[in-house]
Formats: structure tokens, sequence, C-alpha cells
């Protein structure tokens, strides 16, 4: 009985209507990018100080510049890095005193200018910015600073546990069904945290998009794999990261075009709302219908990717049913994913694997800071060094395997970590020259892991180990700016040792798993158990 590759080899692998379904789903890649780093935008902390009362007349009638009214009435202001009072803490001194001197403010108030009390922000802060974010709005500075932390840990703590639930859905549900769910709640969470009245609302509503934002990409990205014949596999998979990183670059043009927040977020959320078109663009994966015994309706979509395809399906393959159709359909469960010894292996590997590229993609933005002092530049700078990464990935995959690049850009990785954190200051462009060399080697690693993973597993698994080992993922991305700025408290380069470490270790893991180049997709438990032979 013919498999599922072996019909799209008569209908074709990646024709017309498989190339058309790679456009759709690229187009949700992109679009998920906002929710992934839009923080970074959304939450930007622009330079601050305390708003005092009468301070702004007393700046007018002296004729006082921005900078030494600032000088004059800001605590330690003028060095090079502002400080906590300088953002923080205002002096308690009555600026609408009529006897204040415009040359010497302070020493008209009082005899010892180091004498002056500091208090608390009372009257809010002013903002150094001509948009507005989510700190300018809620005053997520000083001692609240910590709710901006909060706001991405709900992000990251959304993407966990929509990784479990909505692996599961997909994978005893179908891939359409929760494709157009999460679509329809994504797009909903995201207009309302638009028009949210409150930091409460906003954090919920951000919650409920990181629940379902990343299950419904990566679902995209396990459907467009099970369109595919195993020869196009690769390259379906690199378009549709290489679509995420283009949401980048128009991440930042859209940021720069609306430079507030609520715009920015309506703006990028709204063109969700088109997805839920994909019902009538999208047909079921056959894979998953095959694996529910569902042969009927996965010979109607066959026969509508030849259709689409203009190619005619031979009689020979027009029969897809089996003795055991009325069997018993597979159910994924946690458990399989551990049961068997050679699933287990997997599972544990690309579980430190999606930790690894993780902590090392985002401790790497944090940590070198390209072009400081203009974020849009700096955001733009981090997003076109993935492209050769994917163009490399292009080149090599087909040639090579997965598991030699993927070694490789590993070593790659942690090695520009280990070369950044050694060399001194005094050499900077080598410093940053490994610095990239870094964030390339770790951007491969992420679009392999993302091309590896649903090879693995069977297609009744496939979606739920995807998401499961997917998940330690959001983990790093929990603990990373705490590996980032506590650890550089010790040392400055110290993240850098540990991220050396980590990617290091992963590259020697990933060569204990099989070579699926070339190789069909596992249909069966049996099937994934063999891929080492």
């Amino acid at each position: 009985m013919p498999t599922l590759d072996d019909i799209l080899e008569q209908i074709g692998e990646f024709d017309f209507f498989q190339k058309q379904a790679l456009f759709f789903l690229c187009l949700l890649s992109v679009t998920f990018t906002p929710i992934y780093v839009g923080i970074f935008f959304l939450g930007f902390t622009p330079e601050h100080h305390c708003r005092s009362p009468g301070m702004a007349e007393l700046s007018q009638r002296c004729g006082w510049s921005l900078e030494e009214q600032l000088n004059h009435t800001v605590p330690e202001w003028g060095g090079h890095e502002a400080s906590f009072s300088s953002r923080c803490r205002r002096y308690e001194v009555d600026w609408n005193t009529t006897d204040i001197s415009c040359t010497d403010p302070l020493g008209s108030l009082v005899a010892n200018r180091s004498t002056v009390p500091l208090g608390p922000c009372r009257d809010g802060w002013v903002y150094d910015s001509p948009g507005t974010s989510l700190v300018t709005e809620f005053n997520l500075v000083c001692e609240d600073s910590w709710k901006l932390d909060l706001f991405q840990s709900c992000v990251n703590a959304g993407f966990f546990i929509g990784s479990m639930s909505i692996g599961y859905v997909a994978d005893r549900f179908g891939r359409k069904l929760c494709l157009l769910v999460t679509v329809f709640l994504n797009s909903a969470s995201g207009v309302l945290m638009a028009f949210a009245p409150s930091y409460t609302w906003t954090v919920i509503f951000r919650l409920i998009q990181g629940l379902v934002s990343k299950g419904g990409w990566l679902t995209g990205y396990v459907l467009i794999a099970e369109f595919v014949g195993s020869n196009y596999r690769r390259a379906a998979c690199i378009i549709y990261q290489a679509a995420f990183s283009l949401g980048l670059i128009i991440l930042t043009a859209l940021a720069y075009a609306l430079p507030h927040w609520r715009w920015l977020q309506l703006t990028v959320t709204l063109p969700n709302f088109f997805f839920l078109l994909y019902y009538w663009c999208l047909p079921e994966s056959p894979r998953w219908l095959i694996a529910q015994k569902q042969n009927e309706k996965a010979m109607e979509v066959i026969k509508h990717i030849a259709k689409g395809n203009k190619k005619k399906l031979p009689l020979s393959f027009q029969n897809l049913n089996s003795e055991d159709e009325d069997g018993e359909k597979p159910k994924p469960s946690f458990l399989d994913l551990v049961r068997t010894p050679q699933i287990r292996k997997h599972t544990f590997i690309l579980m430190y694997s999606w930790f690894t590229s993780s902590v090392l993609y985002q401790g790497l933005i944090m940590h070198m800071g390209i072009a400081a002092g203009n974020m849009y530049l700096d955001f733009l700078y981090s997003a076109l060094v993935e492209f050769p990464a994917a163009i490399i990935l292009m080149l090599t995959l087909d040639r090579i395997g997965r598991r030699y690049p993927w070694a490789a850009a590993n070593v790659m990785a942690g090695g520009a970590c280990l070369v950044t954190a050694l060399v001194p200051d005094t050499l900077y462009w080598l410093k940053m020259t490994a610095a990239c060399l870094g964030r390339m080697g770790i951007t491969m690693c992420y679009e392999i892991i993302c091309l590896v993973n649903p090879e693995l597993y069977p297609t009744f698994l496939r979606n739920l180990g995807v998401l499961v080992c997917s998940s330690m993922c959001d983990l790093g991305g929990i603990i990373t700016p705490f590996l980032v700025y506590r650890l550089a408290e010790l040392w400055h380069e110290l993240p850098l040792v540990i991220f050396a470490v980590i990617g290091l270790i992963d590259g020697g893991l990933v060569l204990l798993l099989p070579e699926m180049k070339g190789k069909t997709l596992p249909e069966t438990i049996e099937d994934a158990e063999n891929l080492h032979r």
C-alpha cells in the first residue's frame, strides 16, 4: 500500500498548492514576531526624572535650557549613566518660592547642598520620549519597574502552558481546527490589549496571547511540514522561519512610524483576523487524517492537492483503505514522549536544545547591545544577521544533512561566546564580530531544531512532541534575564562563559540524534524507534 510520500511524488511534492499554502502560513509567521519580541518597543523605557511642582515655571522665568534645568533641579544629573537618584528621587524643596536664584537655585534654598533631603516621585515622572510605551503610560519605573518584567514573564508563561495544551488539541482534534481557534483568540485578545484600561488588564490580555500565539505558530510549522514531500521539508521550514525574521524588519519599520504603543499594538494585531479566511484556503493535514484512520477524508485532501497542482492521481494510488481502518485510532499522550527508549532520548535532547537556543538567542541580544543609543538600528541589525544564517542552511542541509551543521552551529555559537568573553575591550571590533558570529550560529540552531523536531515524532504525536519540547524554550526565556544581569554583577563576561558551556554541550548531544536527510516522516511509534537504522 503506498504511503503519503509515494502519493506526493505523483501529484507534486512542492508545486502550486504547497507553495500557496506556504505563502499563507508565512504570513502567520510574520505576525508572530510582535508577540515574541514586541516588548522591545511596547515596553521601551526612555530617560526619565521626577516631576516636581513649580519646576517648569522656574525654568521659564530663568530662561534655562532643558539641560540647565536638569542640572539644577535633578539629583546627580550629568553623569555618563543615569543613576537611581536621578531617575527615582527628587529634591524635597519648594520650587515655587519666589526668591530662588537662577544661577544657584539649591544654594538659595539651603545652606549646604549635600544636606538637601531626597524623596520619592510623588507627582509622577517626566519622560524624554516623543511617543508612549507601557512604561510611560503606567509608570513602570523605579519601585514599579518589576511590573515590566512581570508583563514579559506572563507572555513566556503563556507560551509554556500553551505549548502543552495547544499541542494536545492539534494532535487530538486536528491541525486546522487548532490553527483557527488560536488565530481567533490571539486576534481578539490583541485588540482588547490595545484598549486595555489598566496595567492589570494589559497583562491579562497579553497572557492570553501568549497561551495561544506560539501554539498557533508551531501548528502552522507542523502543517506545512506535513503538506510537502520529504525532499522539500527543509526548504519549506527554513522559509517559514525566514518569514519570522522578515517580521522583525517589518516590526522595526512599524515601531518607527508608530511611536505610540496602543496604535502599534492595534496595527500588528488587526491583520490576524484575515487568517480566519484560512478555513476556506487550507485543508486539514492529510498525514493527520491518515493517522486518525480517516482515510476517505485524507483522499479528498489528496485529490484537492492534486487538483491544485494540476496533476492527476494515478488509479493505483486512489485507495487508502487499510485493514485496520476501523481499528482504534492512536491518541497522543504525554507518556508516549518518554515510554520507548529512542523517542525518550530524542525528547530529552530536543528539550535541552530548545533551552540552549532560547538562552543563547535572547542572552546574546541582551548582552551585545548592537548600535547602542538607537533602539531601531539595534533591533534592525539583530534582524539582518538572521538572513545569512538561513542562506547557509539552504545550501548545506540537503548536501550534508541535519546533524553536522547543527553541531557546527552550536560549536560556533559557544566558541564565539567564549571569544567575546576573553577578548579585551580594547579590541572592540573583534568582540563585536565574535558576538555577531555567535548570534548567527544560534539562529542557525533555532532554525535547524524547528526542522528536526517534527521529523523525529510519529504523525499522531508530532504536534505534541514539538510543543512540549519547545516549552523548554519558554523556560529559557524566563530565566535568561537573571543569567545575564545577575551573573554580570559578579563578572561582566560571566554570562558569556555560561552560554559557551551550554552551547558546546548541545553541540555534542545533537550528534546522538538520527540523521533525517531524505527520510520519510515516521507514521507510527515503531517507525520513530527505527530511525537510527
